[in-house]
């Protein structure tokens, strides 16, 4: 498993684990971030902060520092 703000651009995942406590980990579950949620990664900013990604058809940004606390695996 890897962290999502490790994964490169255009590249599909699946979500293993948030691994945040309280207040972030529920804004990430309430953007629809959950176990099993399929993401493609858009685009990334020059500095790598913020990723833009694709969930259940929402395209969404999420600040890296978010994204390292989610762990996915990558699709095939």
């Amino acid at each position: 498993m890897k962290e999502l703000g490790k994964i490169k651009v255009g590249k599909n995942v699946k979500v293993m684990k948030v691994c945040g406590e309280g207040a972030i980990k529920r804004r990430i579950m309430d953007m629809g971030i959950t176990k099993g949620a399929n993401i493609f990664i858009r685009k990334t900013a020059p500095l790598g902060d913020p990723i833009e990604i694709s969930i259940r058809g929402y395209e969404l940004t999420i600040r890296k520092a978010d994204a390292n606390i989610i762990l996915v695996e990558e699709c095939e």
